[in-house]
């Protein structure tokens, strides 16, 4: 068998893998290693370069932002500036139809500024939203449909560890991959606002507003939420004005939610425990992820499948447009099956350099940058997409007496409002990147 072939069979074995309840790290580094002992027909320049691998992974600096953003996110939601964000959202929105929902939209944006996992995100919010959500009579289906999708901005609005993780994989600008972000992850959260007013309009019994606060109580709950602009703008600003590299912006974020939370007497002894050990497991799942996908890495590149790809893509003359929609239908159907993290380290590496090749108008390091954006989006609309998204069974989890089936429809409004703007990134690159046009 040629390596060729070994290489085109290494994406289903690994899925195979994973359907056998192999852990995803454990899945590529068996088929990696075992690929790369088929090729040289020799097990000790393997062995080495296992050891090799995996010292170089590992020791990787860029990799260190990680878990300092995951603890950053874990003392976030200790704080309690999930509530805050959520009240001070409610307190300006709240009477307006569709406006506890809209609540929450703006309270998951707000704490995925600070978090940055999709995840995570769409839990603390549930925990927060849905109560208040029962309270004023909102449906079921609109109640765990908005949340869902709330929570997909944890992870698309920097600092993202998925976007860490892919400037890593394609040896791109973290700064400017968070940039790039920004406008799209506004975009996304005004979409969604937009799908609740029409939502509520069209089904005028799906939720109830809240009494008009004064202006006073508005601002004082505003003024609550000084940490989170605070932490935000230490971590992002210091990163676009050469203050601190993106690890030290990330141990600034981690220290400053970690006052904010000793401040709110939310520190004991016991909660910082387990805030440490929530951050080592995470961060030990996702540096094994890592590790495995370097070593199938290896085996691709001792294969030649990422280079013959790329030439046979160039050699058939498509269209790039057309391959590029593929790709995202691609990634979209098996965003809904996979985590976003394991997807994008099992099938950047070959998909990448394809993609690359093909002509759209953008230098290589712009085209790197919108083509992970356009990326990371589709992705984290498969954590939404019926009927295995996992925000939905998260968030269903969370609501007993909503039916999974009304939480499916709750959020294809959502999935709508995701397509349409994906199209728009499509059509318009220069909006994911004109911000990094205009400080880089």
């Amino acid at each position: 068998m040629t390596p060729l072939i070994l290489g085109l069979l290494a994406f289903p074995a690994v899925l195979l893998l994973i359907f056998l309840r192999v852990p995803i790290g454990l899945a590529m580094l068996g088929v990696g290693m075992l690929g790369s002992f088929l090729v040289t027909g020799n097990f000790n320049p393997v062995a080495a370069q296992f050891k090799n691998l995996t010292y170089g992974t590992y020791a990787s600096y860029s990799l260190s932002v990680v878990p300092l953003f995951l603890l950053m996110g874990q003392f976030a939601t200790l704080s309690g500036m999930s509530a805050g964000l959520f009240n001070a959202a409610a307190a300006w929105l709240g009477h307006r139809k569709g406006g506890i929902a809209m609540s929450a939209i703006g309270a998951s944006a707000g704490f995925g500024a600070i978090c940055g996992s999709s995840l995570a995100t769409a839990a603390t919010m549930g925990q927060v939203a849905l109560p208040e959500l029962r309270k004023y009579g909102y449906s079921g289906a609109l109640s765990t449909g908005a949340v869902a999708a709330g929570g997909t901005l944890g992870i698309l609005i920097p600092p993202s560890v998925i976007l860490v993780i892919f400037a890593v994989l394609t040896e791109q600008n973290i700064a400017k991959l968070f940039m790039a972000a920004f406008i799209p992850g506004i975009l996304a959260a005004v979409g969604y606002l937009i799908v609740i007013a029409i939502y509520v309009r069209v089904r005028p019994d799906s939720g109830g507003v809240r009494e008009r606060m004064p202006y006073a109580q508005r601002f004082a709950e505003l003024f609550k939420v000084w940490p989170v602009i605070i932490i935000f703008g230490l971590v992002i600003g210091g990163i676009y004005a050469g203050i601190f590299t993106p690890t030290e912006a990330a141990a600034v974020g981690a220290a400053g939610t970690g006052l904010v939370a000793l401040s709110r007497r939310s520190l004991s002894r016991q909660a910082i425990i387990e805030a440490f050990l929530a951050t080592a497991m995470s961060t030990a799942m996702i540096f094994l992820i890592v590790l495995g996908a370097a070593a199938l890495n290896g085996f691709l590149a001792l294969s030649q499948l990422p280079q013959v790809s790329a030439s046979w893509v160039v050699e058939q003359a498509f269209n790039p447009w057309i391959v590029l929609v593929i790709v995202l239908v691609f990634y979209l159907i098996m965003g809904c099956v996979m985590d976003s993290l394991s997807m994008i380290l099992l099938t950047v590496p070959i998909i990448f350099p394809m993609m690359s090749v093909l002509d759209f108008g953008l230098a290589p390091d712009d085209f790197a940058i919108w083509f992970g954006i356009l990326v990371l989006i589709v992705v984290e609309v498969g954590l939404i997409t019926p009927p295995v998204g996992m925000n939905l069974f998260i968030i269903n989890s969370m609501s007993p007496q909503t039916r999974l089936s009304d939480t499916y429809r709750g959020v294809l409004p959502f999935v709508a409002s995701d397509i349409v703007r994906t199209a728009i990134l499509v059509a318009f690159p220069s909006i994911t990147l004109w911000l990094v046009w205009q400080l880089f």
